[in-house]
């Protein structure tokens, strides 16, 4: 099992496609997964005549490039490792083909960073199964990018490295998900659609079209790195907000610099931001801070005494078709009134249904190992269950 990390300082393209070298560092939240998580079951059988993998119910392609990259790599180093004499490598299993069932709870493809909770599920699982031990961020980078961060929990940096074979391109825990116990992480899902470009294909075209990128990388994200550390050390709100707003104004500002232009916001998005700063506003604070990956849902950061209230001012400038356990999931969440003056010092228009649902969580742990067998997504037979 194993949850999903969001960008609080965005990595916006790539220096190397082939082994996904970044052309920053980054910093991501891993939350926490009891709320969002993947989980993945992998079996490994003298049986199985290939490799084979199923997300979500339906069997995908497993000759995709950087699946192999991921299945090519522990194989390798397990091969090493019975090579170099370590008995508990059992030999005659590396010749046997996996299958591969792994699920997602929370929109895939849809900005909510699903393909990096997938493969840093899939390089976790991979590795126990073959016995491989040590670092393994390098290898889940070269599935997805951001899924380096994700074998960590708490705060991770991306140390995007600058050696042309990656070896140094590895993440690294800032801070664990113990470190700030009062944060909280809503997820406001505006949209559960398939994003109409892909983050892989819009940063390619970024990279090659956008000066502002080229910009940002050099000179802007090093020294945000630095301070958005020192913020989340120091646990001051105030600035982490700010950098992490003005982090992710900057990365969909380079998405609109990009040649053609890339849209990831909708009018959800950009209300939802007028929404955050008016209440910092209203407040004379930062109470609230917003973060927008490549697609339209925001994640909101804030303390747990503010949740409530922020929570109910969303239901209020979003109405909703259905209110309850089925709008609000994840961490529950009490009840709060809203005074007049706040709904007027907003002095937004309401947006019917523009919010699907929220999920509120906060920042956890990193990938840990289902016990129980009846969570296990494959039969003994190494097929998945039919109730998927």
């Amino acid at each position: 099992m194993e949850n999903k990390d969001f960008d609080i300082a965005a990595f916006g393209g790539k220096r190397n496609e082939d082994i996904i070298l970044p052309i920053n560092s980054s910093l991501s939240v891993t939350l926490h997964q009891d709320q969002l998580k993947t989980t993945t079951t992998v079996a490994t059988s003298r049986s199985f005549q290939e490799d084979r993998i199923w997300l979500n119910g339906k069997e995908e392609d497993i000759t995709h490039p950087r699946l192999q990259s991921c299945l090519r790599e522990i194989r390798r180093l397990a091969r090493k490792r019975r090579n170099d004499g370590d008995s508990g490598v059992d030999s005659a299993s590396l010749s046997h083909k996996v299958h591969i069932c792994s699920v997602n709870n929370f929109p895939t493809a849809a900005g909510l960073a699903s393909s990096a909770a997938g493969f840093a599920c899939l390089v976790y699982s991979l590795a126990r199964v073959f016995g491989v031990e040590g670092e393994l961020s390098g290898i889940a980078r070269q599935g997805s990018g951001s899924a380096c961060r994700s074998m960590y929990g708490g705060f991770v940096q991306w140390i995007m490295g600058n050696k042309e074979d990656g070896k140094d391109s590895l993440a690294q825990q800032v801070e664990p998900e113990t470190h700030w116990p009062e944060l909280r992480i809503l997820v406001l899902v505006a949209s559960a659609e398939r994003k109409p470009v892909g983050s892989t294909s819009g940063m390619q075209t970024s990279v090659k079209t956008s000066c502002l990128l080229k910009h940002r990388a050099e000179s802007v994200v090093p020294g945000r790195m630095v301070e958005m550390t020192e913020a989340i050390r120091k646990k001051d709100f105030a600035a982490f907000a700010e950098l992490t707003m003005k982090d992710s104004n900057q990365f969909h500002a380079t998405c609109l610099d990009t040649y053609p232009p890339i849209f990831y916001l909708n009018h959800v998005s950009q209300q939802i931001i007028s929404l955050v700063h008016r209440y910092n506003k209203h407040y004379g604070e930062t109470r609230v801070a917003y973060t927008f990956d490549a697609g339209p849902n925001a994640v909101i950061f804030t303390l747990q005494q503010h949740v409530p209230e922020f929570v109910h001012m969303v239901q209020y400038f979003f109405p909703p078709e259905t209110n309850g356990a089925d709008f609000i999931k994840g961490l529950p969440v009490n009840c709060a009134s809203l005074s007049e003056e706040l709904k007027q010092g907003i002095g937004l228009e309401p947006m019917p249904k523009g919010i699907n649902y929220i999920i509120s969580t906060k920042a956890g742990p990193g990938p840990r190992v289902v016990e129980d067998p009846t969570q296990h997504l494959l039969l003994s037979d190494g097929f998945p269950k039919k109730t998927m």
